[in-house]
């Protein structure tokens, strides 16, 4: 990786520098936030976030900003010990008093393991979100072409029955030919047992969907897993970045323009609304009767902005970019302490600009939810995430919604599947490190990161087509994440109290927020065990 262009190489050392001090070389230095955007922008943002907003309307929008804000105060406890010790994160766990099983890890690493598997399910829900979106843009089989059609005109009439002022249809005739077309797909494409439907009871469940998602699922696992195996920190930063910031910008667009739609757009007073602590109703009164808008929030909460697992993997990240490398080894010096000093600013930076762009993407994602298919009636639900998710897109671009929305789809999920799976390589092999599955040293670690970056996109596919619902596999990982959050705020404050020189502690205020940071985390945790364990 070479050096950051405005950092001054240190006299004493090959590998220390001196951070930068104008915002415009800082801002050239920054990265791991951006990779870890990557990542959040997409199961987060594009499912969790949505898939809330189409339950619960505008009612939440206080919790999904929270949830963006309020961890970053975590995340930079975490990042400022990985820079200070040069120690990765599962290590840094590793030293956080409680249970611990001699050589195998203590417990806040083996419950890591268990959100681990959570999150590879996660991720292949993302996977298979990315293998719809290309299997509606792209069909590779008749059956594919048929399904899409007969799937479109469901979704779109359900957005026609909410309009019908501004889109002249006639319901009756639509669900006829719905249903004519539907008895098509079945002579052709299923067996001679299956009965005719009539047009009053026709839903989504009526036919058999095709095998295109999952075979697109397929490819893209294999490319995936062929790029990360030859693939280097700069190729997944610059990625990552074009990607996000390609739909990002997409999507505010959409959001700006619908504020041109009567029937959608989003007043003043629903915003102010949003912003009120209160809980909307159980259940959902907009999306679909399977609706359970709270229980949906606190994974959303877990998932969205910086996550459990995005608070893990975000020091792998900034050791990788090298700042701990450019601070040195603590020799006690004032030269040493500068550096600390320095790159902790620009780590913060980084954390900070991250949170920015991914808390913007995420609120205009949520009202997009609420505004149009919370009042369409429309919940983003297995087969039919992505083509539901389009829907946000019809009032302001017609005709051309599906093909600009698949795009969009497939960049942020196919970037959160990239990122996440690199770093689910990083973390893994670390943790076989502290549990002393393999040798503790920089060459078995780098070659098992290179075999995990090729393995885990498999792995990621073959429970895709195990279980076939994208949506409820990274909620999945929502619930595990939030249990986590209390653990990781209660070793951020270990960081902060016991493993912080004096020199580097932060003011009064930093601290109060922190201490709120863990207390929300808390809350979440809490929360999230009562409503899925013992509600």
């Amino acid at each position: 990786m070479t050096h950051p262009k405005d950092a001054i190489r240190h006299d004493d050392s090959a590998s220390t520098l001196e951070p930068p001090t104008r915002m415009l070389p800082i801002i050239r230095c920054i990265g791991p936030g951006l990779i870890v955007a990557g990542s959040i922008v997409g199961s987060g943002e594009l499912i969790a976030t949505t898939k809330t907003g189409a339950e619960a309307g505008f009612s939440l929008l206080w919790l999904i900003i929270l949830g963006c804000v309020v961890k970053v105060f975590a995340q930079i406890e975490f990042g400022r010990y990985a820079i200070v010790s040069g120690k990765t994160t599962l290590r840094a766990l590793d030293e956080v008093p409680g249970p611990r099983i001699r050589g195998r890890g203590n417990w806040l690493v083996w419950y890591w393991v268990l959100m681990w598997i959570a999150s590879i399910s996660q991720l292949g829900g993302i996977v298979g979100g990315v293998g719809q979106s290309l299997a509606i843009s792209v069909p590779l089989t008749q059956r594919g072409a048929d399904y899409n059609e007969i799937a479109d005109a469901e979704t779109l009439l359900q957005f026609q029955r909410y309009a019908p002022d501004d889109i002249t249809v006639d319901v009756s005739q639509a669900e006829q030919q719905i249903a004519a077309s539907k008895k098509n797909y079945r002579d052709q494409h299923q067996p001679p047992t299956s009965e005719t439907i009539p047009s009053e009871t026709v839903t989504a469940e009526n036919i058999t969907a095709a095998n295109d998602a999952a075979i697109w699922a397929i490819v893209v696992a294999l490319f995936t897993s062929a790029v990360l195996w030859v693939g280097r920190y700069g190729l997944i930063q610059s990625l990552a970045t074009i990607l996000v910031a390609s739909f990002t910008l997409l999507t505010i667009t959409n959001l700006y323009f619908l504020q041109d739609q009567p029937d959608f757009r989003v007043s003043l007073a629903e915003f102010i609304h949003g912003l009120q602590f209160r809980l909307p109703s159980e259940p959902g009164d907009g999306a679909s009767g399977n609706a359970r808008p709270i229980g949906t929030a606190l994974a959303t909460f877990g998932i969205i902005g910086v996550g459990a697992a995005e608070l893990v993997v975000y020091p792998y990240w900034c050791l990788e970019k090298g700042y701990a490398r450019f601070v040195g080894r603590d020799d006690g010096s004032t030269a040493w302490l500068r550096r600390a000093t320095g790159w902790m600013r620009v780590m913060q930076v980084d954390a900070w600009g991250a949170m920015v762009v991914y808390t913007f993407a995420t609120i205009t994602f949520y009202l997009l939810g609420a505004a149009i298919l919370h009042r369409v009636g429309l919940n983003p639900e297995k087969d039919n995430m992505v083509r539901t998710l389009a829907v946000m897109f019809v009032p302001v671009f017609s005709q051309w919604a599906s093909a600009i929305f698949l795009f969009g789809a497939f960049a942020v999920l196919y970037s959160t599947f990239f990122v996440a799976n690199a770093s689910h390589a990083r973390t893994f092999s670390d943790a076989m490190c502290v549990v002393g599955l393999i040798a503790d040293d920089p060459q078995t670690r780098e070659k098992w990161i290179r075999w995990l970056s090729g393995g885990f996109p498999i792995l990621c596919l073959l429970i895709y087509l195990a279980f076939p619902a994208p949506a409820q596999l990274v909620l999945l990982s929502g619930v595990a994440q939030g249990i986590m959050l209390p653990m990781l705020a209660g070793a951020a404050l270990y960081f902060r109290y016991h493993r912080s020189r004096p020199e580097l502690t932060p003011g009064t205020l930093w601290d109060i927020m922190l201490w709120l940071s863990a207390t929300a985390m808390l809350v979440t945790g809490t929360w999230t065990v009562v409503e899925k364990f013992l509600g």
